[in-house]
């Protein structure tokens, strides 16, 4: 494993961090705690030490089941949450201090801790970015000890750059992978002027980007990526990284033909990613341990050479690009 410093949390961070959207089950299927702690657990035995959550996950299931793993460890595991999806409607008027402040409270007695390493506002409304009392709020939690550090997790590159004017933002959260390329433009650039953390989510664009599915690959009727292709649920952005499913197929095709000797693109896509100073560490999530393990392949493979990465680009400018770059 290797490790990066998460902006000025100044946090040591495995590259290959976990994230835990889905785990402990497939997306739409029950919440299993067996699964769920396998597989935190083996992610920490292989040299994850960064864990991003939400309170939403599973409505909660999932910050339980991080917390009593890692309370029942010995190592310095990093756990990074987030707040504000649990809003209904999801709107600015619903940002308040006070229920900001109380779901801050409810994850810390769902995870048995005193304090959160790095709580995160989770994809707020476009015109919370433009309320400083909300930012202004975890000042007090922090000298109040419930949190370290405060982030915010954002759809939009705009969103990105409005919320890194506030001072105490460490880390930014963006949808960042191979069909994804926009924050390289300038984000990434004006981030690190600031020393600010980036963590890269959804990097294998909802497991499109394994190379594992074509046009028969089926998914469950509670399972984002069949009911949010077009955003019916939250933003399309989330689901294959907005892109069309189809379209995404024929760039994996052509990306599989820069790779013949592999079945699983997942080690790959990361390593484009990984290419990145800027970029503090990629959370993929996993519903199985052969998930963990392919992610943390990335290391058994031999690095991407410049021509590789190029070859790559230019899957992503034929077919990619005209469709989606703008959007997010």
């Amino acid at each position: 494993m290797n490790y990066r410093k998460l902006g000025k949390t100044n946090f040591n961070i495995s590259e290959i961090a976990l994230g835990t959207w889905q785990v402990g089950g497939k997306w739409g299927s029950p919440f299993n705690d067996k699964t769920a702690d396998e597989l935190i657990n083996t992610a920490i035995d292989n040299g994850v030490n960064f864990i991003d959550t939400a309170d939403v996950y599973e409505n909660g299931l999932s910050e339980i089941a991080v917390g009593r793993v890692v309370r029942s460890r010995s190592e310095r595991i990093y756990i990074a949450t987030k707040c504000g999806r649990h809003i209904n409607p999801h709107v600015n008027e619903g940002y308040q201090p006070k229920v900001l402040q109380k779901f801050v409270e409810d994850s810390l007695k769902r995870m048995g801790l005193e304090t959160l390493d790095l709580i995160q506002l989770h994809c707020p409304p476009n015109q919370v970015f433009y309320r400083p009392e909300i930012f202004e709020m975890f000042d007090r939690l922090k000298d109040q000890g419930k949190i370290l550090n405060l982030g915010v997790s954002v759809e939009k590159v705009e969103e990105a750059l409005k919320a890194i004017e506030y001072s105490n933002v460490t880390t930014i959260q963006i949808i960042f992978n191979l069909f994804r390329q926009r924050p390289s433009e300038l984000f990434l650039k004006e981030a690190q002027k600031k020393d600010i953390g980036i963590i890269a989510r959804v990097p294998l664009a909802s497991g499109l980007l394994t190379g594992l599915f074509d046009s028969k690959t089926t998914f469950g009727e509670q399972d984002h990526r069949n009911f949010n292709r077009d955003g019916a649920a939250f933003d399309k952005g989330e689901t294959f990284s907005g892109i069309n499913y189809e379209l995404g197929l024929k760039a994996v095709e052509a990306l599989k033909a820069l790779f013949p000797e592999t079945t699983n693109l997942a080690p790959i896509a990361l390593q484009w990613i990984l290419s990145f100073n800027e970029i503090s560490c990629i959370i993929p999530g996993a519903s199985k341990e052969s998930h963990v393990l392919s992610n943390l392949s990335v290391y058994d493979l031999p690095k991407l050479t410049p021509e590789k990465i190029q070859a790559m680009n230019a899957i992503y400018e034929e077919y990619i690009k005209p469709q989606v770059h703008q959007l997010w």
